[in-house]
């Protein structure tokens, strides 16, 4: 059903309305608390494939403790203790691990880890598989590694009108989990079009963390003047929220943290919402806010839009080890 926008209060001065859920979502909680507990438990160094979720403060703390980011294994020594990232990777990277001998550890969120369960099934169906995702990023690569030859990968609804498939009678398709919902609704339109035959996974892709975060942008775009989204510039849940404000007539911009924050964005705005994509930390939400304060935004609204309760296990490997602990992680 969707969310009625939420009417604006009465009263002078300028307003915050700071936008629940945001921030961390149950995948980046339990990704961070993997690195977390594994240096808890085998101390440093932990050697980790990729940033471990797409936000640099994260980053910068989990490496502080002791966590050892690379790009590619052939960085990790033999043997040594090794972390997936949660974009998940494709089946090349793991054989190349099990030949390196490492120690993994797979933090892969499990909604991706769907994703990729879906490709193999619809390709042993003898399914051709159109991707919707954005190339260069990492849970596209891990996907596209799982049936490279039967996989297509498109980006826009240009990108269809393009499309050459084998069998156009027999297709699926899948889409990464941080996508827009309305862009991606326009791909699946085109793609339903062209090949009337085609059919999506039993349940979307897109996860659950990004839609309420995109919902509750849409639920407060009638009657604020500026939207401001925490996180990273590589992260693309994030950069969708800046993009459903700006589809929304709400003038957005994508900050790190308070410090990147133009005060010139300010000029004439009387009510600003602020939202967090779902690898930013809560501290720098609260910074943000103490910034506005300070800039004459002393009404602060909370408006929760739809509540959040859905938590992940850790991965089996490390469950073990840890006698049974649950994510906790402390960066929220």
């Amino acid at each position: 059903m969707p969310l009625k926008p939420i009417a604006p209060t009465n009263g002078d001065g300028k307003k915050i309305y700071l936008l629940k859920p945001r921030g961390f979502c149950a995948g980046v909680v339990r990704a961070i608390d993997v690195v977390k507990i594994a240096l808890d438990l085998y101390g440093p160094p932990v050697y980790v494939r990729k940033e471990i979720v797409h936000n640099k403060h994260v980053v910068d703390e989990l490496r502080q403790a002791g966590a050892i980011f690379v790009e590619e294994l052939d960085e990790v020594p033999a043997g040594a203790r090794t972390i997936f990232s949660a974009h998940g990777v494709a089946p090349d990277v793991r054989r190349q691990a099990e030949e390196r001998s490492l120690e993994l550890i797979d933090a892969t969120c499990p909604l991706v880890t769907k994703v990729h369960l879906e490709a193999v099934r619809f390709a042993k169906e003898g399914y051709s598989i159109v991707l919707i995702g954005h190339k260069d990023h990492d849970e596209v690569i891990g996907t596209l590694g799982e049936v490279p030859h039967r996989t297509f990968l498109v980006e826009t609804v240009e990108d269809v009108d393009r499309l050459v498939l084998p069998d156009p009678e027999r297709v699926r398709y899948l889409t990464q989990t941080t996508l827009s919902l309305d862009e991606t609704r326009d791909i699946v339109l085109r793609l339903k079009e062209r090949f009337p035959s085609i059919q999506g996974p039993p349940a979307q892709d897109i996860c659950y963390a990004t839609e309420n975060r995109q919902m509750a942008v849409k639920g407060v775009a009638g009657f604020c003047d500026l939207l401001l989204v925490v996180g990273s510039q590589n992260s693309s849940n994030s950069k969708r929220l800046v993009e459903v404000g700006e589809n929304n007539g709400v003038r957005a911009y994508l900050v790190n943290d308070c410090t990147e924050v133009d005060v010139r964005w300010l000029g004439g705005v009387r009510s600003v919402a602020v939202t967090a994509g779902a690898s930013a930390p809560e501290h720098l939400v609260e910074e943000l806010i103490a910034f506005l304060q300070a800039q004459d935004f002393r009404h602060l609204e909370e408006v929760e839009l739809v509540e959040e309760d859905v938590r992940f296990s850790l991965p089996p490997e490390l469950a073990r080890v840890a006698g049974g602990l649950t994510t906790i992680s402390s960066l929220r």
